[in-house]
């Protein structure tokens, strides 16, 4: 390994001048290029982690930056998580011990983000403007969630039906029920009776059939 240290370091050299040369996608790729061809190179890893910091702060959303990419971490996460990454990366890009170019910028680039996520209100109005509050469960009744600009939560119940609906259900199905009572046919000896055996005969005497064709009358 110790045979590609010296191609190592010239293509960390070249990654430093893309860097200087804005071109910090390109510096990207020849510091990973270094840290292959020689993992024990000097501060290729603090390189490395500066320029993904430069990196994340390129990506928008909703002309946002990525500060949950600065610190690496996702979106979702608590607290506690964001708060031990920023001081993992503290302790790599302070500018006392990282040496790479752009350290001192990369850092408090990392200062920035987490001054605004480790505000419960500068955070919230964050997620908001880059159009990606966490959702709230909608459990309990069904309610549906929107954000306010401040954070904070509409809640909106379903709306149960309108009397006025209700009546008009209750009606139709009485009227339906009514019209299925009065489905009685007459065949001869039998009767259907459609209120309560549907589809069965049943055999009346002559004396109840007489009365049921009078009723009907």
């Amino acid at each position: 390994m110790e045979c590609y240290k010296d191609e190592a370091t010239r293509a960390k050299e070249i990654a430093e001048r893309m860097f200087a040369a804005k071109d910090t996608l390109g510096a990207k790729k020849f510091a990973l290029k270094a840290l292959n061809l020689f993992p024990a190179l000097e501060s290729i890893s603090q390189l490395i982690a500066t320029l993904d910091v430069y990196l994340s702060t390129e990506n928008k959303t909703n002309g946002e930056a990525d500060w949950y990419g600065v610190l690496g971490v996702d979106p979702l996460s608590d607290d506690d998580t964001i708060r031990k990454q920023y001081r993992k990366l503290a302790l790599i890009l302070h500018p006392d011990k990282n040496k790479s170019v752009g350290a001192d910028g990369a850092f408090k680039l990392i200062s920035e983000a987490w001054n605004l996520l480790s505000d419960k209100t500068k955070r919230a109005a964050y997620d908001h403007r880059r159009g990606k509050a966490p959702k709230v469960s909608t459990k309990f009744g069904g309610s549906s969630t929107r954000a306010r600009p401040n954070g904070s939560y509409y809640f909106a119940k379903k709306t149960a039906p309108s009397s006025a609906s209700t009546l008009k259900n209750i009606s139709k199905d009485h009227t339906s029920s009514s019209t299925h009572k009065s489905k009685t046919n007459v065949f001869g000896l039998f009767v259907i009776d459609a209120k309560f055996r549907p589809g069965m005969l049943v055999m009346l005497t002559l004396k109840s059939y007489v009365r049921t064709v009078m009723r009907h009358l």
